[in-house]
Order: C-alpha cells, then structure tokens, then sequence
C-alpha cells in the first residue's frame, strides 16, 4: 500500500510540476505544400447506390492539392511522446471541449471530415445523414474495433479509452470508395491541414516537443524542405522549440515523390 501510495504521488508531483513549468503557452502553424505537379483527381467509381451516389461528383481523396496555391490537405501533425512519457500539461482555453461530442457524419457517400481528431475524453458522434444506409467500421489497435450499421436517420455515440499509436482508417462495407481516418490522443494538441495546406494546433506549452507528421498516402512525412533548407525527419518527426505567441513554420514542401507509391 505504501509503495502504491508513493508511486501516485510521484505521478501526481510530475503532473503538477509540469503544469507550474508550463508558464507560457505559444501557437504552431504552417502550410505544407506539394512540390510538383499537382495530381489530377480522379472521379470515385461508384458501385453501389448508384442513384444518389452518382449525382455527387465524388473525386478520390487520398491526395488533395489545391490547383493554385499547391496546398496539400490532409496532413495531421500531433506531439509525439513515447510510451510511459508523462502527461502534457494543458491550456485553459481546452477545457471546453474537453468532454465534448466530436462529429464523424456519413454525409454525400463520404465521410465528413476525412481526417477527424477525437480526444479519449470526449465522445464520438457518428451520422448518417444520407438517405440512404450506411456504415463505419473503425480499424483500431489499442482500443476494441468496431463494425456498426448505420440506418437512415441513425447516430451513434461512442468512446475510445485508451490513445491510438497511429491514425486508425475509418471504412464503409457497403460503399467501398468511402474512407476516413481518425486520430485518438489523450491530449489535444494535434491538427491538420485544411484544403489550402494550413494547419495550426493553439496553446502548447512553451519548450520543446518532438512532431509527429503523417498523411495517409506518404505515410510518415520524412523528406522536407522548409525555407529552402532540405531537412529529413526519422519516421516523421521532428523536435521543435515552442517560444511564447507564435511559431510559424512558413511553407513545408514536400516532394512529389513522397507520394508516388
């Protein structure tokens, strides 16, 4: 009992001496950009529902480049700790959203976002909101799998206690082109890049983290070029310094070849 006493405490001291050093929080932000040609995305090939389905213009999603600016959506950057690594001490401005439902909505044969962040605290909600049957099967590792159907008009809410080492895929049974991922952390400091390639996670504690950056077709984002500087990152990580107020990263770009395979 005593030992267990003890071993709580020190937990409970790292915890708290990591929030007292946490004095000063700053933002990270970015734009990662596909360096080449943007690819030209292909209509999905509808097999099934074909009556409402086909009336979508749906275009596969695995790469999305804006045509103009060349930014690329879809890039999910979290801060990587190993296992065991003690808890991350979280800003205040968290708090509301700490316990919240996080939307996955089956929505036009698609999943609606394509990439979602979903905190073990919180509870994901997911929709159907299309006239027609659905379904989500969620390939996790950590957490038990799930495999639901979802009827017209039908939502189900469901929680993940344990975090995902890695974004966890997102399918349907019935409409084979309909995919999605899912990132589960136990804190909220992840974000991913919207469709002009932006990406911004607000309030991390000021010192520095090791990155993790991801995207479903290259995989770990390993060969970058920041401010014309080529850079490699191990497995897609990267160590940054997090100063007070703003760190922006400028432009990532990141090789065509990244996503040839």
């Amino acid at each position: 009992m005593f030992q267990k006493l003890r071993c709580e405490f020190g937990v409970l001291w790292v915890m708290l001496a990591s929030t007292v050093a946490a004095a000063d929080w700053g933002h990270l932000r970015g734009r990662f950009v596909f360096d080449g040609e943007p690819p030209v995305r292909k209509p999905v090939l509808i097999t099934a529902d074909k009556e409402f389905c086909g009336n979508k213009d749906l275009l596969e999603e695995e790469v999305v480049v804006k045509p103009d600016s060349k930014g690329l959506a879809n890039v999910a950057v979290w801060i990587y700790r190993a296992r065991g690594e003690a808890p991350l001490p979280v800003h205040a401005s968290y708090a509301e959203t700490a316990k919240a439902e996080v939307c996955l909505d089956a929505d036009g044969c698609r999943f609606n976002p394509h990439v979602g962040l979903l905190r073990t605290a919180q509870t994901l909600w997911i929709r159907n909101r299309n006239p027609i049957g659905d379904s989500a099967k969620i390939d996790t590792l950590q957490n038990p799998p799930i495999n639901i159907t979802l009827p017209v008009g039908s939502e189900v809410r469901h929680s993940f206690s344990t975090v995902e080492r890695m974004p966890v895929r997102v399918s349907c049974s019935l409409h084979p082109w309909e995919c999605g991922w899912l990132i589960v952390r136990d804190d909220p400091y992840m974000g991913v890049s919207d469709e002009d390639g932006r990406f911004q996670i607000k309030d991390l504690p000021v010192g520095k983290w090791t990155f993790q950056v991801w995207h479903e077709k290259a995989g770990y984002v390993t060969q970058v070029k920041t401010r014309e500087k080529a850079s490699t990152w191990p497995r897609g990580r990267v160590e940054l310094s997090i100063k007070t107020g703003d760190n922006d990263l400028g432009e990532i770009l990141l090789s065509a070849e990244l996503f040839a395979k």
